[in-house]
């Protein structure tokens, strides 16, 4: 992942995304996970875990680790929360010392993996860093049939000492989508800055994300409808420690 979203723009991250109500949201994962967890213990690893939104208010329920490959992002959820296990690491490498009862990625960070190779590789570690019984749960990015080329998008965060708008144009590219965000920041007396920042996500088809879960040794279903945004959510079933 090379945006700048998440590198020179990630102090303005959660501006942007003012509106998203991750306290919901979270609840929602948490009823999933109890539904279809059949492991014992309560240890759970956010991979992608940004600024530590969701753990935020996970940590209530289950003891938590995060992790993501952005270091801008990750020294702001340190300061959001003190006491939880945060590293750096690549969903499709990381190796860490301990098996976990629950493995999420959440807010469609699956398609930063762009490639059906290296979101094979990311689900078999996944399956690796879970105990028997254990649960992952994703949330997709959209789809080719429902990703729409050529559409604007606008979001605006009007607070008091900070204004930011995004805005883009939906456009798409050998199988990935691509979205050049513009953004303008402008703060109390230090003036107006444009930023452009690309982001690049793979189109990943139900059918084949499912095919590539159970080829890792999950016992794999897809909610379709579930999740804030309606897209889904993928859950999986660590069957055995022979993955």
């Amino acid at each position: 992942m090379t945006s700048s979203m998440y590198k020179n723009l990630a102090k303005y991250y959660d501006l942007v995304y003012a509106g998203k109500d991750y306290r919901r949201e979270a609840k929602e994962i948490c009823r999933v996970i109890l539904k279809y967890k059949r492991s014992k213990g309560n240890s759970l690893l956010e991979v992608a875990c940004g600024t530590g939104r969701y753990l935020e208010h996970m940590r209530r329920d289950f003891s938590c680790m995060g992790l993501d490959l952005n270091e801008p992002m990750l020294r702001i959820a340190r300061r959001r929360l003190p006491g939880i296990r945060l590293v750096r690491g690549n969903m499709t490498d990381f190796s860490l010392d301990k098996e976990f009862d629950v493995i999420t990625c959440l807010f469609s960070s699956i398609g930063y993996l762009k490639t059906y190779d290296r979101l094979g590789r990311a689900l078999r570690n996944f399956s690796k860093h879970l105990k028997t019984g254990g649960v992952v749960v994703i949330a997709p990015w959209l789809t080719r049939a429902t990703y729409k080329v050529g559409t604007t998008h606008l979001s605006v965060y009007d607070g008091k000492d900070i204004k930011v708008a995004r805005a883009n144009i939906s456009n798409a590219r050998n199988g990935l989508s691509i979205m050049e965000m513009h953004y303008l920041v402008a703060e109390d007396n230090k003036g107006v800055k444009h930023f452009v920042s690309t982001e690049e996500l793979g189109m990943f088809e139900t059918a084949r994300t499912l095919e590539l879960m159970r080829k890792a040794g999950l016992d794999a279903r897809f909610l379709k409808g579930a999740g804030s945004d309606k897209r889904g959510l993928f859950v999986g079933i660590k069957l055995r420690q022979d993955t």
